[in-house]
């Protein structure tokens, strides 16, 4: 795993716009994000984690990740039975959206490939055609699998809660304000977004 071509580069660009960025840079010097550049693991990952705590998103992970034998990939999630997945703790809606992302594959119905010569809005529409898969969850991909460099998830709560935090700001932020920073962190709101989530969590996020 690798951390983005783009982000020392990012790191330099924030510090000079913004005072909370250049101070959340120097306190978080230690990271970065890195990308495992595997859509279908990192689908799985994110349509497991909905609705539910990390730590209990782990615990299934976990347990899917073993009953893939320690291999997540198409060819063995498709083996796996309705049964199989739910005993790893998976709801009857996330199973059908594993099952469902790995026939799609199988099938070629849905081609990852295709989505490096997508803009990010249309990358976002075509990965949300997937079951299970909405906007916040395609730009989590774009973000962590395809290290798109602008990504900005306005649907993503700890997002929010770290701007609120760093920027003195009620909870929720006023629009036009969310505006404002994106225009600032502009062509970095990736960078910007990992920071911030750093600033709430100690623990990188990783899909």
């Amino acid at each position: 795993m690798r951390k983005p071509s783009y982000w020392n580069k990012a790191k330099v660009f924030l510090s000079k716009k913004d005072k909370v960025m250049k101070k959340l840079i120097n306190n978080y010097k230690d990271g970065a994000l890195i990308t495992r550049n595997d859509v279908f693991y990192s689908l799985c990952k994110s349509i497991i984690g909905q609705q539910i705590s990390v730590q209990a998103a782990n615990s299934v992970f976990s347990k899917f990740e073993k009953s893939c034998k320690g291999r997540i990939n198409v060819k063995n999630v498709n083996k796996l039975s309705t049964q199989n997945l739910k005993r790893c703790g998976l709801s009857r809606q996330k199973v059908r959206g594993i099952k469902d992302l790995a026939k799609k594959i199988i099938n070629k119905e849905f081609k990852p490939f295709l989505i490096k010569d997508m803009s990010d809005e249309e990358a976002i529409l075509y990965l949300s055609k997937l079951r299970q898969i909405g906007r916040w969850s395609a730009e989590m991909i774009l973000l962590f699998t395809f290290n798109r460099s602008n990504i900005w998830p306005l649907q993503d709560i700890g997002l929010l809660r770290a701007i609120s935090n760093n920027y003195d700001k009620k909870y929720f932020p006023p629009k036009s304000f969310l505006k404002k920073l994106y225009k600032k962190f502009t062509p970095y709101c990736s960078v910007a977004t990992w920071y911030l989530w750093r600033s709430i969590d100690n623990e990188p996020i990783q899909y």
